[in-house]
């Protein structure tokens, strides 16, 4: 179910965060994870092999956390990330995370590599986190600040300006 949920949602890489869907309209959907709420902590495997947990960053690192969620089978998905890749590049007082979810690990691993991403990519096959953060589409993106707080969420696909015009805004 979660799957379909997201391939309807999953769009056009030029579509508007206003051509969304309402949350109505999508069967099932109690609504995205809110802006000013406690971020689901979570662990997922990563491309690495190391894993990554959310409150583990969050304790050891503090960095602010921005998080893509996205899928191989999402052309918007693919879209961007080059585009975070080179924000990332640039924006070391933030950690990357892109989690692959209800993807199969081998497709959005093989994605990740041939394209040359750089961040830290996890895997969430069973949609567990996606479920936990409530996506209703794909691309989703989270800014977490370094106390777990979400700051903002982003359906739709972004650009490296974009990212850059939310980072100076929330932690400049």
């Amino acid at each position: 179910m979660a799957v379909m949920l997201l391939a309807v949602a999953c769009s056009d890489a030029d579509q508007a965060t206003n051509d969304v869907p309402e949350l109505a309209d999508i069967a099932g959907a109690d609504g995205a994870a809110p802006e000013g709420e406690m971020a689901a902590d979570f662990t997922v495997m990563t491309l690495d092999g190391t894993g990554f947990t959310l409150s583990e960053h969050l304790a050891d690192d503090g960095r602010p956390v921005f998080l893509n969620m996205w899928a191989s089978w999402c052309p918007p998905c693919k879209a961007e990330m080059p585009d975070i890749n080179a924000a990332s590049e640039s924006h070391d007082e933030v950690k990357f995370v892109g989690v692959a979810v209800n993807d199969d690990p081998v497709a959005s691993a093989d994605f990740a590599t041939s394209t040359g991403i750089t961040y830290t990519i996890g895997f969430d096959a069973d949609g567990t986190v996606a479920d936990d953060y409530q996506v209703r589409g794909l691309p989703a993106t989270y800014i977490i600040s370094a106390e777990g707080i979400i700051l903002e969420r982003i359906f739709g696909a972004v650009s490296e300006a974009d990212i850059d015009e939310k980072l100076a805004h929330w932690f400049s």
